[in-house]
C-alpha cells in the first residue's frame, strides 16, 4: 500500500519539482496537488492523505495559519523559501522544513525521517549511509572536503571560506545560501547571514556568539531566537 502525499503549492515549477522527486520513490504516490490552502482543505474532506508537503507563503491563507485549523492533520513537511517561519513551524509538531530550492538528497532525508517516525511500509526503503564528505565546486575542480574538519564557513562577498581545523582556509567562488543547502541535516548551523558552523566543533558559546577555541564567531540578530534555541537542545 502506498504513502499518498498531497503537495500544495502557488508555484507550479515547485510541485513539478515535488512531483518528479516523489516519482522516484516505489511506495509514495501523489494523490493530489492544490495551488492554495483553500483546495486543499477541500481535498482532504474527500481524499486519504498521509503525508502533506504545505508551502508556507501563500496567498488567501498561509500555510502555517491552515495547518492550525486542521483538527486531525495528515503527517506535515513544510516546503518555503523563507527560513524565518522555521521556529514557529517546529512547535506545529511537523515532520520536516524544506527550504527551495529543494535538492533530491535533502527530499529523501525529509521523507526518511517520516518513514522512521510513522514506521517503514515495507523494508525496501531503505536510508542512504550518511556521507562524511561534500563536494564544493572552485573552477573546473570538484574539491573533496571533509565535514568533520570543518568549522565554519563564512562568506566573503561572491565568495565563501571554509575554515578547518588547525588553521587551514579552503576558497571558492560559491553562494552561501547553496552551501546552507547541501550541509543540511549533516550537523551545520547558519547562524549569521555570513557564517553558519558545524555544531559538533564548538567550544562554548552564548547568546550573542559561538566560539571554536579563541576564535568568537558573531550570531546575527535576526538568527538569535532559533539559533539559540538550537545551541541549548544540541
Amino acid at each position: 500500500m502506498k504513502i499518498k502525499c498531497l503537495l500544495v503549492d502557488d508555484e507550479p515549477l515547485a510541485i513539478s519539482l515535488m512531483q518528479n522527486h516523489i516519482s522516484k520513490l516505489d511506495y509514495f504516490e501523489v494523490a493530489g496537488t492544490c495551488p492554495n490552502a483553500l483546495k486543499a482543505a477541500e481535498m482532504l474532506r474527500t481524499t486519504a492523505v498521509d503525508l502533506l508537503f504545505l508551502d508556507i507563503k501563500m496567498p488567501q491563507i498561509t500555510g502555517i495559519d491552515f495547518l492550525k485549523t486542521l483538527k486531525n492533520p495528515p503527517a506535515v513537511i513544510f516546503t518555503t523559501a523563507y527560513r524565518e517561519y522555521a521556529l514557529e513551524s517546529y512547535e506545529l509538531d511537523i515532520i520536516d522544513y524544506l527550504l527551495k530550492p529543494i535538492t533530491f538528497d535533502r527530499f529523501f532525508k525529509a521523507v526518511d525521517r517520516y518513514m522512521r517516525i510513522s514506521g517503514p511500509v515495507n523494508d525496501k526503503i531503505i536510508t542512504p549511509a550518511q556521507e562524511d564528505f561534500i563536494y564544493i565546486k572552485n573552477g573546473p575542480k570538484f574539491n573533496k572536503i571533509d565535514i568533520q574538519s570543518i568549522l565554519y564557513i563564512e562568506s566573503v562577498k561572491d565568495y565563501i571560506v571554509v575554515h578547518k581545523k588547525e588553521g587551514v582556509k579552503f576558497t571558492a567562488k560559491y553562494k552561501i545560501s547553496d552551501i546552507e543547502v547541501e550541509l543540511q541535516d549533516k550537523g551545520f548551523l547558519r547562524i549569521h547571514r555570513s557564517f553558519i558552523i558545524n555544531l559538533k566543533n564548538i567550544t562554548a558559546f552564548t547568546a550573542y556568539d559561538v566560539e571554536f577555541g579563541n576564535i568568537e564567531i558573531p550570531i546575527g540578530a535576526s538568527y538569535k531566537e532559533y539559533v539559540f534555541k538550537i545551541l541549548k537542545s544540541n
